[in-house]
C-alpha cells in the first residue's frame, strides 16, 4: 500500500474518532470533523488507484517489451 494513501487513511480514521467524540460533548464542530474524513477517504482512494493503475503500466510495459526481443 503507499505511503501517502496510509497517511490519508489514518487521517480519516482519526477524523472520524474525533466527529464522534466532538458530538458526545454536544459540540457541533463534529460536522467539520466528517468533512475531513470524507476528503481523507478520497484521497486515499485515490491514492490506491493510482498505485494500481502505475503498477499495470509497469507491467504492460514488461510484457510489450519482454515480447519485443
Amino acid at each position: 500500500m503507499p505511503r501517502l494513501a496510509l497517511y490519508t487513511l489514518a487521517v480519516c480514521v482519526l477524523a472520524i474518532a474525533a466527529a464522534v467524540v466532538s458530538f458526545a460533548r454536544g459540540s457541533w464542530l463534529g460536522i467539520v470533523w466528517i468533512l475531513i474524513a470524507g476528503i481523507s477517504s478520497n484521497m486515499a482512494w485515490y491514492y490506491l488507484r493510482k498505485a494500481r493503475a502505475e503498477r499495470a503500466d509497469r507491467a504492460a510495459d514488461r510484457e510489450s517489451t519482454g515480447a519485443a526481443g
